[in-house]
Formats: C-alpha cells, structure tokens, sequence
C-alpha cells in the first residue's frame, strides 16, 4: 500500500538557512512552490520585489522568502484569492506601520517620563 501524495496543505517545509541571497530554485525548494509561480507571483504581489543581476537571474532575500511563504499560505492553506491575499497583506503593511508609530510614540512618552521621575528623585535627593 502507497502512501497518498502530500498536498500543498500538509507539506512540511524545511527551515531557512542563514544565508544572504536565495536564487529562485532555493526559494521553489524552501517554500514549495515552482517557480514559474514565483516568478507570476511577483507581478501580482508589489512586495515581492527580489534583486535582479545579469542574465535577470533573481536573488532573493530572507524577508523575501518568509514573504513567499505567506503568500503560500494564504493562497493555499487559508483559500484566499489572489486579490484577497494582496489585500490582506496590504492591510497587515498597514496595521504593521500603524504599531510602530504608536511604539515609537510610547517609547517618547517613556522616556519624557524617566525625565520627570529623574528630576523628582533629583529634588527628592538634594
């Protein structure tokens, strides 16, 4: 009796090594996905931009392999569209800003703060 083939849904992927630059055939491989998909994926998603050397070989980044998988699963995991996926990483992009302009407005508060608990401990002291 034979094993039935895996589906997109149940594959495993393997980690992400340490490496500066994928080429495309890395990222079909780590990401389960061909890459002729890659490659259309690339039209259809403005965040999946990788370098482009000589011979319009494709190098992509570590950002852009976790990106790559993101896509894959929303696409194949969560059944999204491929206009449902873009908008749904357009919205996480939004949402991504939006925290780390109120981060960085709690760390000026936090830092206005230890100002004035310095001072007060300043006084308090002398």
């Amino acid at each position: 009796m034979t094993a039935a083939p895996e589906s997109p849904k149940s594959l495993e992927l393997p980690p992400i090594p340490a490496k500066r630059y994928f080429s495309i055939g890395e990222v079909s491989e780590l990401c389960g996905v061909k890459a002729h998909v890659l490659r259309y994926w690339e039209q259809e998603f403005s965040q999946l931009k990788p370098l482009k050397r000589s011979g319009n070989r494709r190098y992509y980044q570590h950002h852009e392999v976790l990106l790559v998988r993101k896509i894959r699963h929303l696409l194949y995991d969560e059944g999204f569209t491929i206009s449902g996926a873009r908008n749904r990483l357009n919205d996480a992009a939004i949402q991504d800003r939006e925290n780390a302009m109120a981060a960085e407005e709690a760390r000026k508060l936090l830092v206005e703060l230890r100002a004035e608990v310095e001072a007060a401990l300043g006084v308090l002291r002398g």
